[in-house]
Order: structure tokens, then C-alpha cells, then sequence
């Protein structure tokens, strides 16, 4: 009877520790990070897993290097966009350089894959970039160690860039992108945008925490559904819409990133029936993107389409879909897209296509080849990611947000 008593116990605590488990990794609000792989990974580094130890304590490193740097803001630019309101995000166009046929340069014209260096004189869209990485680098290493000074930082970044009236970013990129002699803005402009999916994860990876309020939550909420809804009604957000290369792949990305973090799951629906229309009308019959293919740097632009399309398969199970494993009427697939590029990105093969100058393989090659391990049974991956990495593979931030053995 007493031995009775002890399995019902002991089954009983193993069901509870089971439901808490699963209530657990549904708390985690991230889309494209895998919860499952964060729940997973966070109570290894409790248990003290030898084999995430170097990655998380070059994760808290990094974190620690950034609690003394200051917050950045879209009001440090020395330009003035042309609405006149410093709180207007403002870039130009990269690829776009003086015409020196023309004594004043203008109208700027395209040199594809050359970064034109006046790009930097433009503060916000460096800032951007170090908001997003900033930001996401505290809110991992909260999550991996509790602790809350990492919180507290991300809290006051993520403030001064989305919710601070005195310096916050207004919701729309109308001056992202401008061509001078051109357009003061254009609908390309809003890839320099998409690592904002980095931070609506962030935010998810603060839940709990005593720095974010439900008041912070809530703000950054009506943010990203006013950004949402520029996208979706603008004039460039309507043109990037159309775009039938990587940029309208990453402005799927971030629609349904936007649309899952404000529960609309009428967008979130949409946006993966369109991610559908997309690889049937982008992606060729061997899994490759033409268009990519035709670029100056095209191993670059191969695997920077692939991106956001895993971060969107990560994402589609929260809008009750799986495009890990859709396969179209065609044959087309991510699976396919997956599966041709990666002997390029593992360096098993030499790529024959353009590429004007030097692809960072240790960059691009390692979130790719995470996922193909984890999602596809790449057995290979593991290995190949290891190879191509410039710096100690253990301590790469893919050991804390995959599920590498």
C-alpha cells in the first residue's frame, strides 16, 4: 500500500514537473528563436553543462561590456529629415554613389555591392544596428542568468529608442534609404528595419523580469502596431510589399514577427500564405533564388534570403502553421532551399557565382547551419558549422539558442 502510495507521488510530481515545464516554454513570447531551445538550454546552464558553459560566459562578456556604453537614440543625427522631426528615422541608400559625370553628383547612381562610405554619416542607421544587437545581448544573458542588472539596461535602451517621448523613433521609415537628387525615402529602405524581429524576441526573453512593467510592455505593444500598421498602408510599405528578391522576403519577416508580438492573428495568417506565394514565385525548381543569383556578391544575397526564411519557419508554428516542412505543388521547399545552399555555406563546395568581395562565412554560414542540424537532421551541419567559424566555436551564442548535442 505504502509503495502504492510512493509511484502515485512520484507520478504526480513528474506530471506537474511536466505541465510546468511546457507552461514554461509557452511564457517564453519569442518567435523567431526557438523557446523550446532556450527552456532547454537555460536549465543545462543551471545544471552546469560543461558544454554551453564557454558560450554562456562569453554571452555575459559581451552583456557586461555593454552596461557602461551609452544608450543611442535617433536624435543624435547631425542631418535633419525632411518632415523636420529629428524623431524621423533617416538613411541613405547604400549601393548609390556621386554620378561623376555631373558637377554637383546628382542625381546618385547604383553600384551594386559597393557600400557607399557616406552611408556612416548618417548616425541612425549604425544606431539601429547597435540598438538591436545591444539589446538582444542583455535580454539573452537575463534570461540564461537571472540576473537584473542585464534588465535594466535593455529596459533603458529599449525606452529611449521606442518609448521616451523625448527621444523615441517615430513608427514609420518614410526617409529610410534616400537616393540623393532621387527620393528623400524609399520602400528598400525598410530592410535597415528587420533586426527589430531581434528585439520583439528580446522583450519576450524580459517577461518576468522587475525592470519590465507592464506599462513598458504595453507601450512597446502600441509601437510595433503602429510601425505595423505604416507598413501595411504606406506607399513604401506597399512597394517593399512587392519586391520580388530578399527584400520581400525580410519584410514577411517582419510583418509576421510584428503581427504574432501584437496578436494579430489575421496578419500573422496572411503573411505565411504569402511567404508560400513567395518561395513559388522566387525560388527555382533546384531550391535556388534567381534573383540572388544574379547579384555582385550572390553567395551573400543566397544565404541572406535563407535567413529570414528559417526565422519565419521558427515563427509559423505561433500562427498554427508549419513551413519547416511545406512543400508546395511544385516541389518547392525551404527543406530544398536549405539543402542546396549549405555545401556552399559548409565550404564543401567552391561557388561558382559572383562575389565581388569577401563572404563572411564564420557570420552567415552558423545560424543556417543550426537549424539545418536541429530542424532538418543535417548530421553534417554540426561539424561544418564548427569549421567555419574564425573564433572558438564554443563560445558562439548558436550553443545558447540551438539544440546542438
Amino acid at each position: 500500500m505504502i509503495m502504492t502510495k510512493v509511484r502515485y507521488w512520484l507520478l504526480g510530481m513528474i506530471l506537474m514537473l511536466t505541465v510546468v515545464a511546457d507552461a514554461q516554454i509557452s511564457k517564453l513570447r519569442v518567435f523567431a528563436m526557438d523557446a523550446e531551445a532556450l527552456t532547454i538550454n537555460k536549465k543545462k546552464i543551471q545544471k552546469g553543462d560543461a558544454t554551453l558553459i564557454k558560450a554562456y560566459d562569453a554571452l555575459l562578456k559581451k552583456a557586461d561590456a555593454i552596461l557602461n556604453q551609452p544608450l543611442v537614440t535617433v536624435m543624435e543625427k547631425k542631418q535633419v529629415p525632411p518632415s523636420g522631426d529629428m524623431h524621423d528615422y533617416m538613411s541613405i541608400a547604400i549601393y548609390f554613389w556621386p554620378d561623376p559625370s555631373k558637377p554637383d553628383g546628382l542625381p546618385y547612381i547604383r553600384k551594386d555591392g559597393q557600400i557607399n562610405p557616406e552611408v556612416k554619416d548618417y548616425q541612425d542607421k549604425e544606431n539601429i544596428g547597435n540598438m538591436c544587437d545591444h539589446v538582444e545581448l542583455l535580454a539573452l544573458a537575463y534570461y540564461f542568468s537571472g540576473k537584473p542588472k542585464y534588465a535594466e539596461k535593455a529596459k533603458a535602451q529599449l525606452s529611449a529608442w521606442f518609448l521616451d517621448e523625448k527621444t523615441k523613433m517615430n513608427p514609420n521609415f518614410k526617409f529610410a534609404q534616400a537616393v540623393k537628387g532621387k527620393s528623400d525615402g524609399r520602400g528598400t529602405g525598410l530592410i535597415e528595419s528587420r533586426n527589430f524581429i531581434n528585439v520583439v524576441d528580446a522583450v519576450g526573453l524580459l517577461n518576468g523580469s522587475i525592470a519590465w512593467t507592464n506599462e513598458n510592455q504595453q507601450g512597446i505593444e502600441n509601437w510595433f502596431k503602429d510601425f505595423l500598421q505604416w507598413m501595411i498602408t504606406s506607399k513604401n510599405g506597399i512597394d517593399e510589399m512587392k519586391s520580388q528578391n530578399n527584400h520581400g522576403i525580410w519584410y514577411d519577416a517582419q510583418k509576421l514577427s510584428y503581427a504574432l508580438f501584437t496578436y494579430n492573428d489575421e496578419v500573422a495568417g496572411s503573411t505565411v500564405n504569402s511567404v508560400k506565394q513567395r518561395m513559388e514565385l522566387q525560388m527555382d525548381t533546384t531550391g535556388f533564388f534567381p534573383a540572388e543569383l544574379e547579384r555582385t556578391i550572390s553567395l551573400h544575397y543566397s544565404a541572406f534570403i535563407l535567413d529570414p526564411l528559417m526565422m519565419m519557419a521558427n515563427m509559423s508554428s505561433a500562427a498554427k502553421s508549419d513551413l519547416w516542412n511545406y512543400t508546395s505543388s511544385t516541389g518547392r521547399s525551404l527543406r530544398k532551399a536549405f539543402e542546396v545552399l549549405k555545401p556552399y555555406l559548409a565550404q564543401e563546395k567552391e561557388w561558382k557565382g559572383q562575389q565581388i568581395k569577401h563572404f563572411d562565412y564564420s557570420l552567415y554560414a552558423p545560424p543556417i547551419l543550426a537549424k539545418g542540424y536541429y530542424k532538418y537532421n543535417c548530421t553534417s551541419c554540426k561539424a561544418a558549422m564548427f569549421k567555419v567559424y574564425e573564433k572558438d566555436p564554443d563560445e558562439s551564442i548558436q550553443h545558447l539558442i540551438t539544440l546542438i548535442d
